[in-house]
């Protein structure tokens, strides 16, 4: 499988998960399990995360290497160690509403923070609109960065359900807040 291959050749850590059908809507088809992922310099933990189709595993794993790492070097200084997430699949519909999730298809994931190899934890409940001035810039960023790769991206300027992570979706329509 094409996409498999990339995640290969990206560095990822992970293992392939056999499909299987939960219930209406519900399903992991083309899953993996992610255990970390390759930047620049070294490999990232991952937190929390649970299956991903592979699609979004691979635009999940260059937004850290390419969006994440990066800026985190350039703006504060140090190394990504770790990606905290609030998880990945999970058979829901939409808050309120009665359609799936995109995490109902592993076609999401919910990033709440950053730790750095300098010990420090960016937090985005916290540090989204009261961390230092890098902190904030950082956190901006890389929510820019991943309105480019996604193909929706709610944050804490969204709604106040989203006020304390990043939602990313790998698939549909770009839409970006």
């Amino acid at each position: 499988m094409q996409c498999i291959a990339q995640l290969n050749a990206a560095g990822a850590r992970f293992d392939p998960i056999p499909d299987t059908y939960a219930a209406p809507g519900c399903n992991k088809l083309g899953t993996v399990q992610l255990s970390a992922l390759s930047g620049d310099q070294g490999l990232f933990g991952i937190s929390n995360v649970g299956p991903l189709q592979c699609k979004t595993a691979n635009t999940f794993s260059a937004w850290i290497r390419f969006g994440v790492d990066r800026a985190a070097r350039e703006i504060l200084g140090s190394p990504l160690k770790r990606v905290e997430t609030m998880g990945s699949y999970a058979c829901r519909n939409v808050a309120g509403t009665e359609r799936r999730s995109a995490h109902a298809r592993a076609e999401a994931v919910d990033v709440s923070g950053f730790v750095l190899e300098d010990g420090r934890r960016i937090v985005l409940k916290s540090d989204w609109d009261g961390g230092s001035a890098a902190e904030r810039e950082f956190l901006r960023v890389v929510h820019k960065s991943a309105c480019k790769r996604f193909g929706t991206v709610l944050g804490p300027d969204y709604n106040s359900a989203h006020e304390d992570h990043f939602h990313l979706e790998g698939t549909g329509a770009k839409f970006c807040r």
